[in-house]
């Protein structure tokens, strides 16, 4: 696998936990929008830039 790939995975994954964790404080009613803001725009931020990561890393030929 390249390189490329395990670091556009790994992003995705930090990004989905972002945002998994986001949707638990927003779930539980939580009174601290700051962090919800935060960890909102860091989730999708490391998400979408994974999954261009992934998208466009372009395959070699073997």
């Amino acid at each position: 696998m390249d390189i490329k790939k395990i670091f556009g995975a790994i992003l995705t994954l930090a990004g989905i936990g972002g945002l998994i964790y986001t949707a638990i404080l927003y779930g539980n009613n939580s009174e601290n929008t700051r962090a919800m803001i935060i960890y909102g725009v860091l989730g999708a931020l490391f998400f979408f830039s994974g999954i261009g990561l992934i998208k466009n890393t372009s395959k070699k030929a073997s």
